[in-house]
């Protein structure tokens, strides 16, 4: 994996490191922003992985930050080097608040004892922060002198010995509740006759987990979607099949899920065996499950602009009664530009002020475009016995792109 990470300011200089294997040099950061300027000046694209000398600088930019971990082989999954990179970034934005060349100069005491526990010799360990804020904080703890005293000095929680190391012991709360909302992101390109030229739906199972102890939870999707996975599928290359069906539309569909990604706490051998989604669930919000389906689906919202009658046409296909529906719509001024002559001239008509692409935000309850929907979220905490609540919501929105051509 990894032989060292580094923190380099905007221009590529290093401003702080931590090596973790001795098979590269003390002055290979040196070239990074060398390597940085002359792809600069060839193009404004720079690839994420630069490679010089039989070394490999794989980094992200946040902020006026570059983080870079340097590798030896090709053969490293850059992958998971990758995702590496952005969780720890996530892990200094919570003890850091704000990640830039300014805090990381601050605070480099507690980035190097980060950098220690987040990975050791190269492979990643622990990035839960929940787990590292128990043991890793920025108050300083007084040194042990007595003998009699080392019995009670500051230990590394039992958890992060344990095979559930997302989850510390000794968890309690008044009320137990779990709430798990599927939330799906539309992304649609249409014309402006109606016609789909691109669409795709982003799924996030969050949960927000308000139990104690260390409860067991089961989820069962419903008959109507069912997720099934061939035998010569492998973990890092999941396509379950949804089987849908309708009320109106007796005939079964098999949608493909694509980019499927589970929290680490989902047993995945229970999941390709029986086809059950059984965690034990860290404490707080966490993302249980990602998919994304690539599938033609018809138009959600429906937005015109009619030049004619300089009004926006907003379709709704039906209006129940209970519901309420609520629009808002930003239009820019005409521009005024210059002719051949040094005039200022207007635009002809309205037709030429709104000729750019309309983007659509909504959010719809209570309704998955997919179908998918729970069949049930069972809790079992098998020492306190107690009885728990679980609530489930659907949410179906606009992603970030949700679009309608106009010309």
């Amino acid at each position: 994996m990894a032989s060292a990470v580094y923190f380099c300011d905007h221009n590529g200089k290093p401003l702080l490191s931590r090596r973790y294997r001795d098979d590269i040099p003390l002055s290979a950061i040196d070239k990074f922003p060398i390597l940085l300027s002359d792809l600069e000046e060839q193009s404004n694209l720079i690839p994420p992985c630069l490679n010089h000398n039989g070394l490999e600088y794989l980094f992200i930019q946040h902020n006026d930050l570059y983080v870079v971990a340097i590798v030896t082989s090709l053969s490293a999954n850059a992958a998971a080097i990758f995702t590496f990179l952005h969780k720890l970034v996530e892990v200094l934005s919570d003890y850091l608040k704000t990640v830039e060349e300014e805090s990381i100069r601050d605070n480099f005491v507690i980035i190097y004892e980060l950098l220690d526990e987040v990975m050791d010799y190269g492979i990643p360990q622990i990035t839960e922060t929940k787990m590292l804020k128990q043991y890793i904080t920025q108050k300083s703890f007084k040194l042990v002198k007595s003998a009699k005293k080392k019995r009670n000095a500051t230990r590394p929680p039992v958890a992060l010995t344990n095979s559930v190391s997302w989850r510390p012991e000794g968890i309690t709360h008044k009320k137990n509740e779990a709430f798990l909302d599927i939330v799906e992101s539309i992304n649609m390109l249409m014309t402006q006759k109606g016609q789909v030229l691109r669409s795709e739906i982003i799924g996030d199972v969050k949960v927000n987990s308000k139990l104690s102890g260390m409860p067991d939870l089961k989820l069962g999707i419903n008959d109507k979607a069912s997720a099934t996975t061939s035998d010569n599928n492998t973990e890092t290359d999941k396509k379950p099949s949804i089987t849908s069906s309708s009320a109106t539309n007796k005939k079964k569909v098999n949608i493909e899920l694509e980019d499927l990604k589970f929290h680490q706490c989902v047993r995945l051998s229970k999941f390709e065996n029986e086809k059950i989604i059984t965690f034990i669930p860290p404490d707080g919000k966490f993302d249980l499950m990602n998919y994304r389906l690539s599938t033609t689906i018809k138009p959600l919202i429906w937005c015109d602009y009619v030049p004619e009658k300089s009004a926006i046409l907003w379709k709704i296909r039906s209006f129940p009664g209970g519901k309420e529906y609520s629009m808002s719509a930003e239009l820019g001024l005409p521009s005024i530009s210059n002719n051949e002559d040094g005039n200022r001239t207007m635009p002809k008509s309205n037709a030429e002020i709104l000729k750019g692409p309309v983007q659509i935000k909504f959010q719809i309850p209570y309704f998955t475009t997919s179908g998918i929907q729970v069949r049930y979220l069972k809790i079992n905490e098998p020492k306190l016995q107690y009885k728990s609540y679980p609530w489930v919501r659907y949410i179906t929105q606009s992603g970030d792109d949700y679009t309608i051509r106009l010309t």
